[in-house]
């Protein structure tokens, strides 16, 4: 039997904003969609929006599971959460991101911070993502 889990790793701790960031931060403007962005970082939401669930074919940031993106002198962060805290793709979502910020031309350094706060409902879905979760055939 093998597996696709290297044991020989150590976690990486989730990200959790302390209680004074969230008590200022407003989650109202989620789910982010890179709507204004421009730039460099309009091209790491181009790319982002390029990686699929991948148990669904709907973007990750359809899903609503990318809550910010921001570059800055060369450095793209994407703060992203995933739909539940024990998500078995979690290992390979966060590397995907990671090259895909990485690749856009701009950028020479990329990390993706996992938050779970707020924590992912369905409520995230943007329309374009309720389209294609019904088109797979999930009512929604």
């Amino acid at each position: 039997m093998s597996t696709d889990f290297d044991l020989d790793i150590e976690p990486e701790p989730c990200r959790y904003p302390d209680y004074e960031e969230r008590a200022t931060r407003s989650f109202d403007d989620l789910p982010a969609t890179g709507e204004h962005a421009e730039g460099v970082e309009r091209a790491v939401w181009d790319a982002l929006y390029e990686i699929q669930d991948p148990e669904m074919p709907v973007s990750i940031v359809d899903l609503g599971l990318i809550y910010d993106v921001a570059v800055e002198d060369g450095e793209a962060t994407v703060e992203m959460t995933l739909t539940y805290t024990g998500c078995p793709a979690r290992k390979m979502l966060l590397a995907d991101l990671e090259a895909a910020a990485a690749d856009v031309e701009g950028v020479e350094e990329a990390t993706v911070h996992l938050v779970f706060t707020p924590e992912w409902s369905i409520d995230m879905v943007t329309e374009q993502g309720r389209a294609d979760l019904r088109e797979f055939g999930l009512s929604i």
